[in-house]
């Protein structure tokens, strides 16, 4: 798998990670709502065995003497952290394919 396949998919990955969490974020109030998480990087191995026709989510159990009393185990705060990483993460890997173009492209034009 090339560098340019393994970016698109991590940004495709990227994508859904942050459609997941903005549901977490909206559902932070619903009673019985269970956080839900995406492995990035078992995503990404699947996709580069082939695998990439979707995407696993994964629930979450509240863990062992959480205090939430209607069975939602999302923590506000965290799923925050991990959109403002996702976001970064995303924007990396922007930044690494329009280098990799920019590249291609000096190559192409002979340095010039």
């Amino acid at each position: 798998m090339g560098t340019i396949d393994l970016l698109e998919k991590a940004l495709n990955i990227r994508a859904f990670y942050q459609r997941v969490l903005a549901s977490n974020i909206a559902n932070v109030e619903t009673p019985g709502y269970k956080e839900k998480r995406i492995d990035f990087q078992k995503e990404i191995e699947r996709s580069g065995a082939g695998n990439s026709s979707s995407i696993e989510v994964t629930e979450v159990e509240p863990p062992e003497g959480a205090n939430s009393v209607d069975g939602n185990s999302v923590d506000i705060e965290d799923q925050l952290v991990k959109s403002a990483e996702n976001q970064m993460m995303f924007t990396a890997s922007v930044q690494l394919i329009d280098k990799k173009f920019s590249m291609m492209r000096y190559a192409i034009n002979e340095g010039r």
